[in-house]
Parts: structure tokens; sequence; C-alpha cells
């Protein structure tokens, strides 16, 4: 417990660095996964992927993972660790860059993501992949723009594509509401957006949004825990299949350090549980 205070608290002090911290101590899972980095889903050099495959036998699900840091900062480069734990459960993993703020801003941070979705379902095959068993999730800001991307045609419609080949979201510690824009960060991001009210999830959901598994730490005092409950309240209200999952003692970033180091709290085995269940379906 003391360690992962510690390491909790180097990893918010250490800023956009702070996830690579997590790839001298998590586990190495040798053997059980191999990674290509760098490949071009796009010409813009944000436009980046690096994909983790299992060694097993495929075909196997596919996951889609979308870093955080508040749309201004963070890099695919710092999530090796994530890549092969998910790897090691099954899951050909994309970890993706996309352009960020303040240079950028919605339309093309979202445009970014559709581009990566659209590009890994086209291509999943060539990785041992299985493009119809395609999920997405990311953490904080991250977490906001896998279910943005999942409830927002418009964005993969630009790419020739539509939701629909997205069969389940996972959010973890997301803001999914947060109007009016009151911080540098979501000004900076989100203050030139046309429609503001539109980038907003719960203004997008309709019946036909993917399944979502909601994860929040109950000490999370960055992004409050409601955001996941009230999204998927209305989830379920809508006949869409949701589970909110909250964690005792977990905060903001105790949330994906827990993804590294399992033994905190079941992010890893709730999420693979969820989207396991979508698959049996």
């Amino acid at each position: 417990m003391r360690f992962l205070l510690s390491l909790s608290a180097a990893l918010a002090l250490s800023a956009c660095s702070g996830p690579a911290i997590l790839n001298a101590v998590a586990p190495k899972l040798s053997g059980q996964w191999e990674r290509q980095t760098d490949i071009a889903y796009g010409e813009i050099e944000r436009q980046k992927l690096d994909v983790y495959m299992p060694t097993s036998e495929g075909p196997h699900p596919v996951l889609v993972f979308i870093h955080g840091g508040s749309w201004e900062k963070g890099n695919k480069n710092d999530y090796p660790w994530l890549g092969r734990r998910f790897a090691s459960e099954g899951y050909v993993t994309a970890v993706i860059n996309y352009r960020l703020s303040p240079e950028f801003d919605y339309d093309d941070f979202m445009a970014d993501v559709a581009k990566a979705v659209a590009y890994v379902h086209e291509n999943a095959s060539e990785w041992g992949g299985d493009p119809d068993r395609l999920f997405l999730a990311g953490h904080s800001a991250g977490a906001y723009n896998a279910v943005q991307v999942a409830v927002a045609p418009e964005f993969l419609e630009a790419e020739g594509t539509s939701p629909d080949i997205i069969d389940g979201v996972a959010g973890i510690a997301g803001p999914y509401s947060f109007l009016p824009l009151d911080s540098r960060v979501t000004k900076a991001a989100f203050g030139g957006a046309d429609d503001l009210k539109a980038t907003q999830p719960v203004n997008r959901l309709t019946p036909d949004a993917p399944p979502m598994i909601l994860l929040h730490g109950k000490d999370d005092d960055v992004v409050s825990p409601k955001n996941s409950t009230e999204l998927a309240r209305m989830l379920e209200g809508l006949g869409v299949e949701a589970r909110s999952v909250l964690y005792d003692d977990i905060d903001h970033i105790e949330i994906i350090v827990a993804v590294a180091l399992t033994d905190r709290a079941p992010v890893v085995a709730d999420m693979t549980g969820f989207f396991e269940g979508l698959d049996a379906r």
C-alpha cells in the first residue's frame, strides 16, 4: 500500500512522463507479446500508434487504448506496460497518439481518434486480430475520447465507417459532462467548438450506443465519479448495456496504476470480463 501511494505521487508530480515510470515496475510478461511501433495511421506526425500482439494463436479480440493527459499532454511511448498487460490477456492492443491542445482542439483530436479506430479496424487481421471484436478504452481525457467517438457518429463517418464497428467501450475515470467550460484545459481544448453541447457525451446518447463499462475510483478528486455513474444510468435508460464500477480507496491516478499492478484493484479483470461477456452473446 505504501509503495502504491509513493508511486501514485511520483506519477502525479512527473506530469506527462509519469506513466513511463510504470515501465520500470510493471511485470514484463516476457514471451506473451510482441510489438510493432510507430505505425502511421495518417500523414501527421502525431498520427501514429503502437501495436502489442499476443504470441498465442488468434484471431484475438482487438483493443484500442487512448491515453489521458487533459487533452494537452501524453504519449503512446509511455504505455508499453499497458500494451503488454492487455496483450497478455489475449487482446491485440493498439495504443494511439493524437493531436493535443492548445495547438489543436476538439475537432482535431477527435478526428485523429476516429482515423486511428478506423485504421485499426481495417488492419486488425494483419496483427492476428479479429476486426469483428473491436473494443475501445481510455483513461481520463482518453476515456472521454473513447466514449465520444462511439456516440458522435460524424467522426467515424468522415472515415467512411460508423460506430457500428465498435463492440464495447471501457471508460476509466473519464469526464462526460463538463459544461460550462470553467478551466484552462477545457477552454483550450473545447472553446473553439461550433456546438459546445454536441461535445458532451451525455448529450449524444442514443439506443444505438455500444455497450460500456465505466470504471472510477471513489477517491477521485480530479474527475468526479458521478461522471461514470450518471452516464451508465443514462445508457441503461435507453436500453444500452452499461455497467458502472466504483473502487474503494482508489483515486484518479491509482486506477490506471492498477492496470499495471493488478492486485490493487481489478480494473483489468472487470474490463476483460465485461468484453468477454459481450463476445459470448
